[in-house]
């Protein structure tokens, strides 16, 4: 490679690392904010960094300022990022719709699926936790759409419990808590505030299941407030989806 070319793509990779950062502590100081005006510790709230459509360099960029956690929709390219960057030791997880012949791949390199929310998906995602060897953690997601909408993935709420004591009695997977994501036609702090009732109802039943993940780029402040443990950032960290 031509030298000019070496020192062009050098300081693109610096560009980019700069703006990265500056994303990153953005996100990292509304979370704080967001943990403070509710009474909450920062540190109580993860940060799982979604790399969508982002390339696997950023993924190193983000796990150079000390990123731990990152998050895929899809899992040919998760499972393409995973490979790439095995040696950065990062917690891979899973947020996007599982189909259910791709479920026991996804189980083999994620740490964390959020996305479980029909029980036809258990049995292959235990199958895969199970030959990787390791329990699987999973969150099931609940959709706070109204009755009968055409709602973004999720289990309705009546049928919550069915499918969580379908997870807690799989060999290879650990219940760890909910998943949820705002309506777009609604405010998500309404939309949080159900959440947060579902909640308290699921932990009677399941005391050990806290997680909470819930709150993106546009709504995070909202999800802090009724309790979330991880929030799932992308855009606002990384900038617009290419």
């Amino acid at each position: 490679m031509h030298r000019d070319d070496v020192h062009r793509d050098q300081a693109q990779h610096d560009e980019r690392g700069e703006a990265v950062a500056q994303g990153l502590a953005r996100v990292r100081a509304r979370i704080h904010e967001a943990a403070a005006v509710s009474g909450r510790l920062p540190e109580d709230v993860r940060l799982v960094v979604v790399t969508k459509f982002f390339p696997a360099s950023d993924v190193r960029i983000l796990a150079s300022l000390g990123v731990t956690e990152v998050a895929e929709n899809r899992h040919q390219e998760a499972q393409a990022k995973a490979e790439e960057c095995a040696d950065l030791g990062l917690a891979w997880h899973f947020v996007g719709g599982l189909q259910s012949n791709k479920a026991a791949a996804v189980a083999r390199y994620s740490a964390a699926v959020h996305s479980l929310d029909r029980a036809k998906l258990v049995g292959p995602l235990d199958r895969g936790a199970g030959e990787r060897g390791e329990p699987l953690d999973v969150l099931c997601q609940v959709s706070l759409d109204p009755p009968g909408a055409d709602h973004r993935s999720g289990v309705e709420p009546d049928r919550l419990a069915a499918l969580a004591e379908r997870v807690a009695q799989a060999d290879a997977l650990r219940l760890r808590g909910l998943m949820a994501v705002a309506p777009l036609d609604e405010d998500p702090a309404a939309a949080f505030d159900r959440l947060a009732a579902l909640r308290e109802a699921f932990l009677r039943d399941h005391p050990g299941a806290g997680w909470l993940s819930a709150g993106m780029s546009g709504d995070l402040e909202q999800a802090v407030a009724v309790g979330a443990t991880h929030v799932r950032v992308g855009s606002a960290v990384l900038g617009s989806r290419p």
